[in-house]
């Protein structure tokens, strides 16, 4: 008698040569190069469930997936699965661990909490390219952090949500929002059960206009009380935006 079971798989990846996390019709994605190397190690086509989407030249430093299989067909150990997959995947893509879970575990929904990091880079460096954004206005940082704090006092965030998404909410809760400088790197970080559709680069670029002094923090705080995307400032572009963590209980993996 076959027994199927679920496998989770933890990744990194440099997202600036993808078209983001979700197979696309036209344009190579994270999750078609990983589907590709399963099914030529495994042997069957293998469908993989992502704890959520990036968009194209976001990156993410901790992501998991999972996969459903017949253990008659998992003839290697996980351990061994891990170490050929890196060896098929593009150094851009890493695997991390791959491991069993409860059958009820899902990679998407029973995720806790997601913490997402933005960094900016304030002088022009080879190095961080792709990784950062550039952006040289002086900015107040003080402010910046207080229109964080502003965020936690809300719940609806539709003014920094793409319009017609398919989403049955704009309800999130916001746990942690802050700005830090490190040398020539300001750097946002954010943690929240759940996040909508170009939400944290909307929120950045409004703060952004917080920061520079365009908009006070009573009009941030109307921004989001309007719940008007066309009201809060630009979307700042992907290649400084991370996954930086995704957040599950503790028994998820399988006895």
């Amino acid at each position: 008698m076959s027994t199927t079971s679920r496998y989770f798989i933890q990744l990194s990846y440099n997202g600036t040569n993808f078209n983001g996390w979700q197979i696309q019709p036209n344009g190579i994605t994270v999750q078609e190069e990983l589907e590709k190397g399963l099914e030529i190690l495994l042997g069957i086509q293998i469908g993989v469930t992502g704890c959520g989407r990036t968009d194209t030249g976001v990156h993410a430093s901790q992501f998991y997936a999972h996969f459903d299989i017949d253990e008659s067909v998992m003839v290697i150990s996980c351990d061994q699965l891990k170490y050929k997959l890196n060896l098929f995947l593009p150094v851009s893509i890493v695997i991390h661990e791959i491991f069993k879970v409860k059958p009820d575990i899902h990679a998407r929904f029973s995720a806790v909490s997601r913490t997402y990091r933005y960094q900016i880079s304030t002088e022009k460096n080879p190095f961080s390219n792709g990784l950062t954004w550039f952006y040289h206005h002086p900015l107040d940082m003080e402010a910046m952090n207080r229109a964080a704090v502003i965020l936690m006092e809300y719940n609806d965030f539709s003014c920094f949500s793409k319009t017609r998404t398919q989403v049955k909410t704009n309800l999130c809760t916001i746990t942690k929002a802050f700005w830090e400088q490190d040398g020539s790197m300001l750097v946002f970080t954010i943690t929240a059960d759940r996040f909508l559709r170009n939400m944290v680069r909307a929120i950045v670029g409004t703060m952004l206009d917080v920061g520079r002094e365009k908009i006070s923090l009573d009009d941030f705080r109307k921004v989001i009380e309007g719940k008007n995307r066309s009201n809060a400032g630009f979307s700042v572009p992907p290649q400084g935006l991370f996954l930086l963590k995704v957040e599950y209980n503790d028994f998820i993996r399988a006895e």
